[in-house]
């Protein structure tokens, strides 16, 4: 078998336990949050964890869509995050896969969830209990909604992450460079420094 093979192997394993984790963690906390809070409260975390899903869906086609070059100039000014941003887009493949499959993914599915949840609590608020005609009406409305929201937003956020990748990468380089130098939290580890070190 070869090793490209073995290497994607090995990956899709390791993803797919993070997003039952990730999956487990998200759910866990939403469904927490959301049973104490009211139908209108929810309505809002339910759009946060939509708008979630479509930044990260952002963030992954820009890694995709960056040119590796003019970060490697801005690493040669030493800009801070500069470095992890040529990490970020040699590594396109696994972060668009975490970001876009996992991330939104699962903010996709929490925003379901979480979205029945917060209409049968306004079904049962206006005194409809659940099954009713009522229940399905708001669900049918909502969910169509958060759809549309979801859709438009990352058709727009493709649109951005296209138009502006470099920038939006560099961002999120940035990002990670203060949380490898404030937290010691490596995101990603470049292959190329590793073998030199060796």
């Amino acid at each position: 078998m070869k090793q490209s093979m073995i290497d994607s192997l090995k990956w899709s394993w390791m993803i797919a336990v993070i997003t039952l984790v990730l999956a487990a963690i998200f759910s866990v906390v939403s469904t927490a949050i959301l049973s104490g809070v009211a139908w209108g409260v929810g309505m809002l975390i339910v759009f946060l964890i939509v708008l979630i899903g479509v930044i990260s869906d952002t963030i992954g086609v820009a890694a995709t869509a960056a040119a590796e070059k003019p970060f490697h100039a801005m690493a040669a000014e030493k800009l801070p995050g500069a470095r992890e941003a040529v990490t970020i887009t040699r590594n396109a493949d696994k972060f668009s896969n975490f970001t876009n499959d996992v991330i939104g993914d699962i903010a996709g599915v929490i925003s379901g969830t979480a979205s029945a949840y917060v209409v049968l609590q306004l079904a049962v608020q206006l005194g409809h209990g659940e099954g009713s005609t009522l229940q399905f009406v708001i669900s049918v409305v909502f969910t169509s909604i958060v759809a549309a929201i979801t859709v438009g937003g990352k058709s727009v956020g493709k649109t951005i992450a296209i138009r502006y990748s470099t920038e939006i990468i560099y961002r999120v380089g940035r990002l990670f460079h203060l949380l490898e130098v404030k937290l010691k939290i490596t995101i990603f580890k470049d292959k190329k420094k590793r073998r030199k070190k060796a």
